[in-house]
């Protein structure tokens, strides 16, 4: 890997004093290396971009050689010296489409949950909502409606544990609608991947985050502390999670409709819609010769 990676930076030099770009950019990642090392050794204008609340190993190593550090996540984790300029997260189109949508608070009515745990991170919320679920009393039970992104080989027991607890539940491994499930929910547990948290925060709902615990530097629960801060999220660290702890933040949402709206109108606030826009415009300025700064649009 060390001559792999050697012989991309001896590539990348060559390809830019080729075509000197205006300006390199990287995203983290091994594919990072060869292109913002050959920019730091021929002085061209180079930044990084980082997703999540704490930097990757490639891009903490760029950090102090770039002119820009933009960060997806806020606050994020920096090395000393280092300062960050919050662009937010680039949300998909469809995400965007539902940016801001008017929340329906918790109420005598049917409430919509939505579960989202990633590919990875899914196994234990598929052991221990359905559980959660059951749990809580029963003339709030029968008004959830849930819609559960489980692993194919849990989705048979994940159905079978909403239906003998009489929860309306679609389990699927994937929904190729998540930004409108997002929508229309009264509450979200979820990951706190970085791309999960740019959504909720973008269409803004209450959200339960139980980060990942195997996360690379714990970067997730470093994902969550702007929406937990802001009182937009609830943070159950996964070594903490069982059926009743997680049961009893979800009734405290649920029965609260007064404080699920102010959860989701500060998770709205936390959103950077416009984050796609300020990564150009700082893109473009460094090409220009100017100084980054964050008063981008």
């Amino acid at each position: 890997m060390p001559f792999r990676i050697a012989g991309g930076i001896l590539a990348a030099l060559m390809a830019q004093r080729r075509d000197p770009p205006a300006v390199v950019v990287g995203f983290g990642g091994y594919p990072t290396i060869p292109a913002l090392a050959a920019a730091w050794l021929l002085r061209r204008p180079r930044m990084i971009h980082e997703q999540n609340g704490v930097l990757g190993r490639v891009n903490r190593l760029f950090a102090p050689r770039v002119m820009a550090v933009a960060c997806g996540t806020w606050p994020t984790d920096l090395p000393p010296g280092v300062t960050g300029l919050h662009t937010g997260n680039p949300v998909r189109a469809a995400v965007l489409d539902r940016a801001g949508a008017p929340y329906i608070a918790p109420g005598d009515y049917p409430m919509s949950l939505v579960v989202i745990g990633g590919s990875q991170g899914a196994r234990i919320l598929s052991d221990v909502v359905p559980a959660a679920l059951a749990a809580l009393p029963d003339d709030l039970r029968r008004h959830l409606r849930v819609a559960h992104q489980a692993r194919a080989e849990d989705a048979d027991r994940v159905t079978d544990t909403y239906a003998a607890a009489g929860i309306e539940a679609e389990v699927q491994p994937f929904f190729t609608d998540i930004p409108r499930r997002l929508s229309e929910a009264q509450l979200v547990i979820s990951r706190s991947g970085a791309s999960s948290v740019a959504d909720i925060s973008a269409i803004g709902r209450p959200a339960i985050l139980i980060p990942y615990a195997a996360a690379t530097a714990d970067h997730q629960t470093a994902n969550a502390r702007g929406l937990v801060g802001a009182g937009a999220a609830i943070l159950i660290p996964e070594a903490a999670l069982d059926p009743a702890t997680l049961a009893g933040h979800i009734a405290m949402v649920l029965t609260q409709p007064a404080a699920a709206a102010r959860m989701a109108a500060a998770a709205l606030a936390q959103g950077r819609t416009d984050a796609t826009d300020r990564l150009v415009a700082l893109v473009d300025r460094l090409a220009q010769g100017a100084a980054p700064k964050d008063d981008t649009p």
